[in-house]
């Protein structure tokens, strides 16, 4: 009998792009948040050797490229253990979109392994391995709202927001992930990301057409001096001082006195002035995607973002009902959405294996 585990998505609560570090990759500061939208991953070990892959998407690649190959490898290594592992990806998350599908299927199969072989890693080591595959894999080790800092590797367990009805909008839009670092990179002045930021990602490139990719970011920096009073350094440090007005229990905006903390703390949070950077050279390449946005804020929205570099565009709501209305509106009109909700860190884990 296989093992069979849920691989829930992650939506991004703010996104801050900075400069480019030592290693080629950027400095980035988000808050992660799991939400119930999955994936299915089954895992059989038989007798044997290597590893294989299955699924019912076309799309999700069956060699070393893939994520899951990768973690099987090293767990294995790690573990000591042999034999043939079988793993088969039921897909219902779009291959590319910011959602973490990727990452998440690999974490997901590593959890059903540790159960397989009745083996356990640490959890350090755990970590460990994760972030050698990619950059987005070690948050599913925690799960609900995380802090991600470093390459977004670095991950660290926040207070949990209360579960909150989500809607996620999937338009059928390809971003590459290489391709917006390198246009925020020239719409802030400085050079192009090399292509091992995509490490870890599910987004994939599609082909450019006229008035997109760097030659929009390069129109749009002439025209925008905003983004440049800013150094990288500057906006790492405003993020990270929203974050710290959150967790000492202010909303840092005026009156929020009065209020007091009555209402969610995910709505303090959004009231810090959290937002995600790609948006500023995904949008103008995608503008279906900023249309997606004001849509989900017309239909009641508290907060509507671009999760990742994209495509999927996601809103927050106070009631359900507004959510599976906004879901249903986007699906009337020929948008792919879905009304779910976050995760807290409990039922992330409550969840996985029960399937």
């Amino acid at each position: 009998m296989p093992t069979t585990v849920r691989s829930f998505a992650k939506i991004n609560l703010g996104l801050h792009i900075g400069g480019l570090r030592a290693d080629g990759f950027h400095e980035l500061r988000t808050v992660y948040q799991t939400i119930a939208l999955h994936d299915v991953i089954r895992v059989r070990v038989v007798r044997g050797s290597g590893i294989e892959i299955l699924s019912n998407d076309p799309r999700v690649p069956t060699d070393s490229t893939n994520t899951c190959y990768r973690i099987v490898e090293r767990a294995m290594a790690a573990t000591g253990a042999s034999g043939r592992v079988s793993i088969d990806i039921e897909k219902k998350l779009p291959v590319q979109g910011g959602l973490g599908g990727a990452s998440a299927n690999a974490v997901a199969t590593l959890l059903a392994l540790e159960r397989t072989l009745k083996k356990h890693l640490p959890g350090r080591e755990k970590l460990r391995i994760a972030a050698e595959v990619g950059s987005d894999l070690p948050l599913f080790l925690l799960g609900g709202t995380i802090l991600g800092v470093g390459r977004g590797e670095d991950v660290y367990p926040l207070p949990d927001f209360p579960a909150t009805p989500c809607v996620v909008a999937t338009p059928e839009i390809g971003v590459s992930t290489p391709t917006a670092f390198a246009d925020w990179d020239l719409l802030m002045g400085g050079e192009g990301a090399p292509a091992r930021e995509n490490a870890g990602k599910t987004a994939t490139s599609v082909p450019s057409r006229p008035g997109s990719g760097a030659d929009a970011a390069a129109r749009l920096h002439v025209g925008n001096t905003k983004l440049t009073e800013l150094s990288p350094s500057d906006r790492m440090n405003e993020f990270s001082r929203g974050i710290s007005v959150w967790l000492s229990g202010a909303s840092g905006v005026p009156g929020s006195e009065r209020r007091g903390r009555a209402e969610t703390p995910l709505l303090d949070l959004v009231r810090t002035g959290i937002e995600n950077d790609f948006e500023q050279v995904v949008f103008p390449q995608h503008p279906e995607l900023r249309e997606v946005k004001r849509v989900l804020e017309r239909e009641g929205a508290f907060y509507a973002s671009l999760s990742g570099s994209g495509s999927a565009v996601y809103g927050l709501f106070r009631a359900r009902a507004t959510a599976v209305r906004a879901a249903a509106w986007l699906r009337s009109r020929g948008t792919p959405a879905a009304a779910t909700s976050t995760l807290t860190r409990r039922q992330y884990w409550q969840r996985i294996f029960d399937c």
